[in-house]
């Protein structure tokens, strides 16, 4: 009879042992079901915020290498196959500028610079930032407080990686420069948070 009981309560055991698997397996494949749908949607919705559109008209402030403003124009809007930008960007730039990557803080090469001049779009060289708008952050990455001219640059809504966040990108050819924030200093109180990959900084003089 003590046979018979030990044999149930041991079947019972391993039963119990069998369901638990079965849930913590059940766990797991689910949570990495709901892990690569949000890996999935993250990466759709930066596609959906900073892939190429359509072509159409824009109008941007043209500046001189110098800085000095010349004319706004209404210009096409300038769009390319992922393989004709692939030609003219390294892997890194055609990462970051056409499907809105970001490089790892203090690597970028113009987060620390400080020279007189302009930075322009690596894809298309509109003209950006000047560097008498730029500030230390502290970040890592080049920081602006307010763009060249606001027509130059675009925000989009970024909602990628499960953040509401305020993309900024390139008007003339949506190229992903970076984010905007409310933490910068006066007059504007932005920070203009770049991507030094996006960006060609041409020196004055």
């Amino acid at each position: 009879m003590r046979s018979d009981l030990r044999d149930i309560e041991t079947t019972g055991s391993t039963q119990k042992q069998v369901a638990a698997r079965a849930s913590r397996r059940e766990f797991l494949l689910g949570s990495a079901g709901v892990l690569g749908s949000f890996v999935a949607l993250s990466l759709s919705n930066a596609h959906l915020a900073f892939g190429d559109s359509a072509a159409g008209m824009v109008t941007v402030v043209r500046f001189s290498d110098a800085g000095e403003r010349l004319q706004a124009v209404e210009t096409l809007k300038i769009v390319k196959s992922d393989a004709e930008w692939r030609k003219q960007l390294t892997a890194n730039e055609f990462d970051i500028a056409r499907r809105a990557d970001t490089e790892m803080a203090f690597t970028g090469k113009y987060w620390n610079v400080h020279d007189t001049g302009i930075y322009r779009c690596i894809c298309c060289n509109n003209a950006l930032f000047d560097s008498k708008t730029k500030f230390e952050s502290g970040t890592g990455w080049p920081s602006f407080y307010a763009p060249i001219a606001k027509e130059n640059v675009r925000e989009l809504r970024d909602e990628s990686f499960g953040m509401t966040r305020t993309a900024v990108a390139c008007t003339e050819c949506e190229a992903h420069l970076g984010h905007v924030f409310n933490d910068g200093p006066r007059p504007t109180g932005l920070r203009y948070c770049m991507n030094s990959a996006s960006l060609r900084f041409v020196r004055k003089g």
